[in-house]
């Protein structure tokens, strides 16, 4: 089974770009080297010091997370969304961010927005809910 998971970021009510430095700052310490570099963006594969893994795609206005496994690696999956300022959409469709993004969300989203002081692994595992296929066995 494939799972990913989206990372964003709103001004005004439109996507913003992602800070391909502070990406980069994050993920340097767990073994992050670009696998690929390309015109639309970098993909990086990183391991944390558990051994988990888990494949990082920088494009301007996103980053996706594909296929982490369970482990360290969610510490550093919550990590790069609060350096980034950016918020996470969960599988079940619900996008979980900071309370302070709410005045920039699309028209309408907020219907469908878990918003939250700061995002912590354990909230994220909260608001996840029955979604706990890649989640479990973990604390705050």
């Amino acid at each position: 089974m494939s799972y990913s998971l989206g990372l964003y970021r709103f001004v005004d009510g439109e996507l913003a770009e992602s800070d391909a430095d502070i990406v980069r700052t994050v993920l340097t310490p767990y073994e992050a080297a670009p696998a690929t570099v390309s015109a639309d963006g970098m993909e990086y594969w990183i391991r944390a010091a558990d051994g988990s893994e888990t494949e990082v795609s920088l494009c301007d206005k996103l980053i996706v997370i594909e296929r982490p496994q369970v482990g360290d690696v969610w510490k550093v999956i919550i990590e790069l969304a609060d350096q980034l300022g950016m918020g996470i959409l969960i599988p079940d469709g619900a996008f979980l961010c900071r309370e302070e993004m709410r005045a920039h969300l699309p028209e309408g989203m907020e219907n469908c927005t878990v918003l939250v002081p700061e995002i912590t692994l354990g909230i994220f595992e909260e608001a996840a809910g029955p979604f706990k296929h890649p989640l479990t066995s973990h604390s705050t």
